[in-house]
């Protein structure tokens, strides 16, 4: 007998999982929530600011790499920061594409309240494929996907390493599929923790699979947005989409388990549970960076520094490749080499860059507080 998908089933969509099982992992994902958020309430508005900015850039960049798509970060950042009203010096042009992608995960996390209708969901589809087209194909963009488009599969991997994980239901059933998933997604929680509700939703959406591409990316939003109703608050200061990356095999191998047999998923809860905690630990590392890199410009903002200067301080602190060189400085800023250097000695003087051991061609810097 062929094995039969879970959208397959007689039961389909009623999910079923172990309450009970899941119980103590969903206590320590609130317990871990609760902590990061009364951190965040603790730092002024310009620090809430920064680690928001950063943790939405990482939501954003991370959600496309996991479907083989590199975003610019710097991009991604400078969207964000114009559409979020914060000044971040630098900023630089986005693109169209890029754009529309950021205006998608503001909708779905500052909005968290708004219900989520298929009018929602064009527009956001739309806003991922501004061109109507995935790379060089031309897909139904701002629709649901048609029978023209052929059978919908789920696959990782590059071309010519292409995995199927599944298949989803034909494109007749779409219609009726998203008017039940809607209307669940939209109902009271009724008792469920909108953590748990954010998992089924990943699950129940991507099953579905109802447009020709960008529903990964779309079902993220869709547990972003759930994860924002379960946080009370539309500022988002941990990034699932980012540990998924970090953990891209086993979410692909998870999808692919769920979909195969009965509409018991405690397997795929477990999973979004334990990724999700581990989303939130790393959130705590990456506020950190953002208490040092704001501790370091209290200090420099003692004396102001010019635009060059606070250029390639901020290139340090955001994970600046290699060791700084005065040639470096020259290209990053567009200035002459005597003028790096006179540059770098007087932050060097200033006690904000120490000289690495080294002399001549080899000699380079760092950021004092950096080890």
């Amino acid at each position: 007998m062929a094995m039969l998908y879970i959208h397959e089933q007689r039961e389909w969509p009623n999910f079923d999982w172990d309450g009970a099982q899941l119980a103590p992992l969903l206590a320590e994902v609130r317990h871990r929530q609760g902590r990061l958020l009364g951190r965040m309430e603790a730092l002024g508005f310009s620090l809430r600011g920064e680690a928001g900015l950063t943790t939405l850039t990482a939501d954003i960049v991370e959600s496309s790499a996991i479907e083989g798509e590199i975003l610019d970060p710097r991009q991604v950042r400078s969207s964000l920061a114009r559409r979020l009203g914060l000044d971040v010096g630098g900023a630089i042009h986005a693109s169209r594409h890029v754009d529309g992608i950021v205006e998608m995960m503001l909708d779905a996390t500052r909005h968290y309240l708004v219900p989520l209708t298929a009018e929602r969901l064009f527009g956001w589809h739309a806003a991922l494929f501004p061109a109507g087209r995935s790379g060089m194909r031309k897909i139904t963009v701002g629709a649901w996907r048609t029978e023209e488009a052929g059978p919908m599969q789920v696959v990782s991997g590059g071309i010519g390493r292409e995995k199927i994980h599944f298949e989803a239901p034909h494109a007749e059933r779409i219609v009726a599929e998203m008017d039940a998933f809607l209307n669940w997604y939209n109902l009271p929680a009724n008792g469920m923790d909108p953590v748990l509700k954010a998992a089924v939703a990943h699950l129940y959406f991507v099953t579905i699979h109802p447009f020709e591409d960008g529903n990964g990316r779309i079902a993220r939003a869709i547990a972003d947005m759930a994860l924002a109703r379960a946080d009370g608050i539309p500022e988002r200061f941990y990034s699932m989409s980012a540990q998924i990356e970090t953990e891209r095999s086993d979410y692909y191998n998870m999808l692919e388990l769920s979909q195969k047999g009965a509409m018991e998923i405690t397997p795929w809860m477990t999973w979004f549970l334990g990724c999700l905690g581990r989303a939130l630990e790393r959130a705590i590392e990456i506020h950190a960076g953002v208490m040092r890199k704001a501790k370091l410009w209290e200090q420099i903002n003692q004396l102001p520094v010019n635009d060059r200067q606070r250029k390639v301080v901020n290139c340090l602190l955001d994970g600046f490749q290699g060791n700084l060189t005065t040639s470096k400085y020259a290209r990053l800023t567009g200035c002459s080499p005597d003028t790096a250097l006179r540059d770098i000695q007087e932050l060097i003087a200033r006690g904000v860059f120490l000289q690495n051991p080294g002399r001549g061609r080899s000699t380079n810097y760092r950021l004092m507080d950096t080890p």
